[in-house]
């Protein structure tokens, strides 16, 4: 049996499973189970998945947002020896039939017979058997007979099939293993520190992006720790609820991305009665965006430490799916520590030269986890030394050993091992940097531009929303090569407002960058696509918004 499903078992049957638990329903109708609890359901599950057919390394997918049943039915697939995918959920504002031809794309690139359906999605059940796709109902598997003992897997078998966040209608998943899983999940509980007895995580995130299954769900489930875990359409529905849960709760352990923090810190800032909150309980507020953005961190702590939270408790890292989960974590503690460098040299040498008085600044995010390595590696291939800016290159237990795409198999590791990540970035006495993304990087005159910086600058101009800038790269690879910042504003459809948020972007960009964006354009609230967990998709933006850019600049 792996020792995965070892760990998860040893907790669930004993004292942690009795004592430790997730809660579920808040902030209307919370509930608590006890980690026994939820693999007794799960038993039952993977029991009915086994007589109805459901054979050793089978994939099994998943449509349902409510933690209360997925917890018992991720547990259930894997005790039943399968893998688990969480497939992307359909809004109220998705088409149907366009989710539901790339639903059975990615069944079929996973090789998946079976979608389990949950709350709220059981309404599409008459979609999926329009395509000939076998589903079950969550709520029919508990009447299974319980299944004895795991079905046997070794540590090279499918655990998670994750899929990424690119275009659904060329999906791609990346196959995690059980031995990835236990790798990754031993080496976060290590370098964070995770106490079972004393710590209790709060999370909102949503359970198809890998933070939110693996280390929001996946990790205290297997370990056995207290879990308070709500929906993202609640956190989002009223985003203070997250601090009244950490309140309530003494969680000690967070996590989201840049634009939450910065949500929250809004927010927080309307509350004048500083009892209203207790956050000193937060040691761990887990911030894996990469590039971090430090204007939103600060404005979390700022207003943070007003309901007693240490701001200190802000915890950079580094991650992606191809690693499971964590690539690196910052020394706990610690907070965020920027490295301040000349921007000059940056974009014209490719090296990150300290400079006080540097323009340019980037969080410092930890050595790598127990079992991983990192280097980082130039355009020549070669190995680049301390704060050369390059590739960033990985290798371990944790890594990957694939994708699955629909035109097959596709490896990630070269024949030493390592996985090209395509992020750029440096190392710091053995520590990550990340620079940005390796296919959105500008080249204007032999200089790189982050887009980053760029966005970072338009966000600052009143009447945009914050986080919903994106720079655009135009005519990329060629002499020529341009830019254009998209942002969001609620003022789009006001011809004055829209001249003014333009000629104040492009100011603020040309101080940040030297450069002027060719277009700059102004949409509205909704607009700008984005990741599941909330990032923007920088070529999706060019591409949908390429026939807006061209009118723009005619």
């Amino acid at each position: 049996m792996s020792r995965f499903v070892d760990l998860m078992l040893e907790s669930a049957r004993g004292e942690r499973g009795e004592a430790k638990g997730i809660t579920t329903g808040e902030p209307k109708a919370p509930v608590r189970h006890t980690w026994g609890q939820v693999h007794e359901r799960a038993a039952r599950m993977a029991g009915a998945l086994v007589s109805g057919g459901l054979a050793r390394h089978g994939a099994v997918a998943v449509l349902a947002a409510e933690p209360v049943s997925i917890a018992p039915a991720v547990q259930a697939v894997w005790l039943a020896g399968g893998s688990i995918t969480m497939l992307h959920q359909p809004t109220p504002r998705t088409d149907l039939a366009e989710w539901a031809a790339d639903t059975v794309r990615v069944l079929a690139m996973i090789d998946s017979k079976l979608v389990l359906l949950g709350s709220p999605f059981e309404p599409v059940a008459p979609v999926l058997e329009e395509h000939g796709v076998a589903y079950r109902l969550l709520a029919d598997l508990e009447d299974g007979e319980p299944l004895a003992e795991p079905v046997d897997v070794d540590e090279d078998a499918p655990a998670l099939l994750q899929l990424t966040s690119g275009s659904t209608a060329d999906p791609k998943a990346v196959r995690i293993t059980h031995g990835n899983l236990y790798s990754n999940l031993t080496a976060m509980a290590e370098k964070a520190e995770l106490d079972v007895a004393t710590d209790i995580m709060v999370s909102w995130l949503p359970l198809f992006h890998d933070m939110g299954m693996v280390g929001f769900l996946t990790v205290p489930m297997t370990v056995g720790m207290e879990l308070v875990k709500v929906t993202p359409v609640e956190f989002l529905t009223g985003p203070l609820l997250w601090a009244d849960l950490i309140s309530r709760h003494g969680g000690t352990i967070t996590a989201a991305p840049n634009f939450a923090y910065a949500l929250l810190g809004r927010r927080l800032s309307n509350v004048d009665d500083e009892g209203t909150y207790d956050l000193s309980s937060l040691r761990i507020a887990l911030n894996g965006a990469e590039p971090i953005d430090e204007a939103a961190v600060a404005a979390f702590v700022k207003q943070g430490t007003r309901f007693k939270m240490d701001p200190n408790c802000v915890f950079p890292a580094y991650g992606m799916a191809e690693t499971t989960l964590a690539v690196s974590f910052a020394p706990l503690g610690t907070g965020l520590t920027l490295d301040q460098i000349d921007a000059d040299l940056l974009e014209s040498d490719n090296r990150a030269v300290p400079d006080p008085d540097g323009t340019r600044a980037f969080a410092i995010l930890g050595e790598p986890l127990p079992g991983l390595e990192a280097r980082i590696v130039g355009e020549d291939g070669a190995v680049r030394g301390e704060r050369e800016v390059g590739e960033i290159q990985l290798r371990g237990e944790a890594v990957t050993p694939g994708y699955l795409t629909v035109n097959g198999p596709v490896a990630t590791q070269d024949a030493d091992g390592w996985l090209s990540s395509g992020d750029i970035g440096y190392l710091v006495d053995g520590q990550i940097v990340i620079c940005g993304r390796q296919k959105d990087v500008i080249i204007l005159a032999g200089r790189n531009i982050y887009p980053t910086d760029i966005e970072r600058a338009a966000s600052v101009v009143e009447g945009v929303r914050a986080g919903n800038a994106v720079a655009v790269r135009l005519d990329a690879g060629s002499r020529r090569e341009r830019f254009a910042v998209v942002v969001e504003s609620r003022s789009a459809g006001d011809a004055d407002e829209e001249k003014r948020i333009k000629r104040e972007v492009g100011s603020r960009v040309f101080e940040a960058v030297n450069a002027r964006p060719s277009a700059v354009l102004v949409l509205a609230p909704g607009t700008l696509p984005k990741t599941p967990s909330g990032k923007l998709r920088r070529a999706a933006a060019g591409q949908q918004l390429a026939g807006g850019l061209a009118e723009e600049e005619s």
